[in-house]
């Protein structure tokens, strides 16, 4: 048996749910400074309704980098503004959808 989405109650081959929630979002893409100077990549915009810890754990592993999620933030170590923005285009959001 299938499992059921909680959001729509369809099985999940054929839940769309994290497809419209990513077309709905306006993500903002900054670099800023933090303490001792050390750069920080911060990625705002994503709602609740799209996993977090999973566009995290892909930009991580594609930027060799660290990272964490703070107030449905994502924050990357490092400048990586560009690059981030590749593969959030990648994950399946919208280039419209983002500012960087």
């Amino acid at each position: 048996m299938s499992d059921i989405c909680k959001k729509c109650g369809l099985p999940k081959e054929l839940c769309s749910c994290d497809i419209v929630a990513k077309e709905q979002e306006k993500i903002r893409i900054f670099v800023t400074r933090r303490r001792y100077g050390k750069r920080i990549t911060v990625i705002t915009g994503i709602t609740k309704n799209v996993d977090v810890w999973d566009i995290l754990k892909q930009l991580k592993t594609h930027l060799a980098c660290g990272g964490t999620v703070k107030d449905n933030e994502i924050e990357l170590q490092g400048d990586h503004k560009e690059k981030a923005k590749k593969v959030m285009i990648k994950l399946g959001f919208p280039e419209e959808q983002i500012e960087a």
